[in-house]
């Protein structure tokens, strides 16, 4: 059947054809093509190890009482079975007894299996004795009682053991006939998950485990311990494990513990512990009396998913150099509680921090995760420090694009790239209408978020201001405006205290006339009588002959005009030199714009250069620059059409009171 082959190659499948024919005792086909030169060895003669020799599954056609489980594979390394039951178990104790010590097959996997405990014992016992290495069991239910077994644990080339899904339906049983099986295992690793354990005990004596895995059961802060009621338990409560000397790897993740105090101290003796997995359980510290003792070696410590506070930096191992605080409790790390001067790698994502926190207890920190926290406006000092931080995760964050954000955006400009994620991962969270913008495309001024600047930049506007506002009041005389201001708001005030029914004024002249003393010459001899002779003389009224004695300068001068239909400004360089006209031009002008008449007169006597026009008397040439005025002409010849054109402009319909005030006068 087999040609042109050498003799290795026909040991080998020797041995492949003996398995074939012990299954054939249970019904199993075989097709020769398998074992075709052709498919597993080739024509130069060269050495190659065939891998993977397979079985075919049993004719369906049979009935399921000859043979109820199916052989997968069957290689020269490693053997996989399914579907082994009590009523098939002794065939598969013969078949794994050909596997003696020195054989090939290294790897073992046995799935979906229901047989008594004591069956299951045996298939553990043979195993152990076999050349098999690498033993997986998958999927298991025990049936019947747990009962005790003497295992015969020498000689073995077993090296590691995995069981997942292991179904015991004894609940009464002693815990040495099942967990100490286990515990006294002479193997480097061993997994135990998904089954629902409750406990395991501490090897009998040292042990050579360096890797144990017992992944998603129902361990407890009792685990390692043994005791046979409440009482003795309570005893043993902070009870180590001094056997486990060489264990390196210890997997509890998604059990039950509760206490990270009691984990301390399970862990205490574990001389060679590096990696210690606590995570997805219900661990809570809030503080002891008594300290944490964890093992000196631990190094890597995983303690996400759980439920520890701001407490659980005061029970923590002091050579860590790797820590996971995921997805907890923490609000914040407190100052001064914790001293891990070796850690390198701390993870706080996904708790309740408000801020970064400081390097004070972590001098050695080189990689920081605050992903998914509550941090609003990171601290900027954080680089400061912390200086030996290379990567930063702070992203994902509801970040508050404000002021204090902008020390933060800067200082990541010039971390050298420290922040992982940047800039996808840093989006402003508030306020709402800033909600989705990266923080590298945020942007204040200097200005709006330097206080100590805006502060300054404030008082030097205000200083400005009051210096121009001083510099405008003494340059426009504007405390003098103030000051006739008052005096005309208290002259009109006693005015009508005084005389309440006459609050309107009388109107007793055709004009006022304001001139300076020193143009009282050319008023007396020619305005004044060229306009008071003649028919329609024009009633005058001059300060030398209206003034009523008793009464204040201001007073008089604010009551002609009131009683003047128009006022007529003599207009020199000695006008805008006196005091008085300057008093008189304002109450006229402020009648002007209070009672909206058109009742200035402006005679330019003499011209008015006007640099001399001091600068209070803005109102002057505002005046002079939108209104017409006349000019006093020197020819003689012209002064009739002066006369004519002043006499124009005052002339009105005489009240009643203008006339019998001339009556009384003649």
């Amino acid at each position: 059947m087999l040609e042109n082959t050498n003799s290795l190659r026909n040991l080998f499948v020797y041995k492949c054809l003996f398995a074939l024919a012990f299954w054939n005792h249970v019904n199993l086909s075989v097709e020769n093509k398998l074992l075709t030169p052709s498919n597993n060895f080739r024509e130069d003669g060269s050495d190659q190890k065939i891998k993977s020799l397979p079985l075919l599954y049993p004719n369906r056609n049979q009935p399921k009482s000859s043979f109820d489980w199916v052989v997968i594979k069957n290689t020269t390394e490693s053997l996989s079975l399914s579907e082994i039951t009590n009523d098939n178990v002794k065939n598969l104790l013969v078949l794994l007894s050909n596997f003696r010590q020195g054989s090939g097959l290294q790897n073992l996997t046995l799935t979906n299996m229901s047989v008594h405990w004591t069956d299951l014992m045996e298939i553990f016992q043979t195993v152990w004795h076999s050349s098999i290495e690498y033993f997986n069991i998958n999927r298991v239910t025990q049936l019947g009682d747990v009962k005790s077994y003497d295992f015969d644990y020498s000689g073995t080339s077993m090296k590691a053991l995995t069981v997942k899904k292991i179904h015991i339906t004894d609940l009464y049983f002693t815990q040495d006939d099942l967990y100490r099986i286990f515990a006294d295992m002479n193997i480097a690793d061993m997994t135990i998950a998904e089954s629902e354990m409750i406990h395991m005990l501490c090897p009998s004596s040292v042990s050579p485990f360096r890797h144990l895995n017992f992944f998603k059961n129902d361990l407890t802060d009792f685990l390692f311990q043994k005791c046979d009621n409440l009482i003795e338990l309570e005893t043993l409560l902070f009870q180590n494990c001094g056997t486990l000397m060489d264990l390196k790897l210890l997997i509890l993740k998604r059990n039950k513990f509760e206490s990270l105090l009691k984990v301390s101290f399970m862990t205490s003796r574990m001389k060679s512990l590096q990696y210690l997995d606590m995570s997805n359980n219900l661990l809570r510290h809030d503080g002891a009396d008594v300290q944490c003792q964890w093992a000196a070696s631990l190094a890597e410590l995983d303690l996400s998913s759980n439920q520890l506070a701001d407490a659980v930096f005061e029970c923590l191992p002091v050579n860590i150099r790797k820590l996971n605080l995921q997805n907890n409790q923490i609000s914040s790390v407190p100052k001064g509680m914790a001293d891990l001067k070796s850690l390198e790698e701390l993870n706080l994502a996904l708790n309740r921090l408000a801020d970064l926190p400081g390097c004070s207890g972590f001098t050695s920190l080189q990689f920081l995760n605050t992903e998914m926290n509550s941090i609003l406006t990171p601290s900027a000092d954080f680089f400061q420090s912390c200086p030996r931080v290379r990567e930063l995760q702070a992203g994902h964050n509801p970040f508050k694009c404000s002021c204090e954000l902008q020390d933060f955006i800067r200082l990541e400009r010039q971390s050298g790239g420290k922040l992982f994620g940047w800039p996808s991962a840093y989006v402003c969270q508030y306020p709402e209408g800033l909600r989705g913008t990266e923080l590298k495309d945020f942007h204040l001024s200097e200005l709006a978020c330097n206080t100590t600047l805006l502060l300054v930049t404030a008082l030097l506007l205000t200083l400005v201001l009051v210096a121009v506002v001083a510099f405008l009041c003494i340059y426009l005389d504007v405390p003098w405006y103030v000051r006739m201001t008052w005096q005309w708001t208290q002259t009109k005030r006693r005015a009508w205290h005084n005389h309440p029914r006459e609050q309107e004024a009388v109107l007793q002249f055709h004009a006022f006339i304001s001139y300076s003393e020193r143009d009282a010459l050319w008023v007396k001899n020619e305005l004044i009588p060229n306009l008071e002779r003649g028919e329609s003389r024009v009633q005058l009224c001059q300060h030398e002959r209206n003034f009523i004695p008793g009464k204040s300068i201001v007073e008089n001068i604010i009551n002609c005009i009131e009683k003047s239909y128009k006022s007529i400004f003599v207009l020199s360089p000695n006008f805008v030199q006196s005091e008085w006209c300057h008093y008189e031009l304002y109450f006229a002008h402020h009648k002007l714009f209070s009672e909206n008449s058109n009742s200035l007169i402006l005679i330019l006597l003499e011209p008015i250069p006007p640099y001399i026009v001091p600068a209070r008397y803005h109102k002057l040439k505002a005046l002079m620059a939108k209104r017409t005025y006349l000019e006093w002409p020197k020819e003689r010849s012209k002064h009739a059409l002066f006369w004519a054109n002043l006499r124009a402009a005052i002339n009105i319909n005489l009240p009643v009171a203008i006339e019998a005030n001339k009556e009384q006068s003649d």
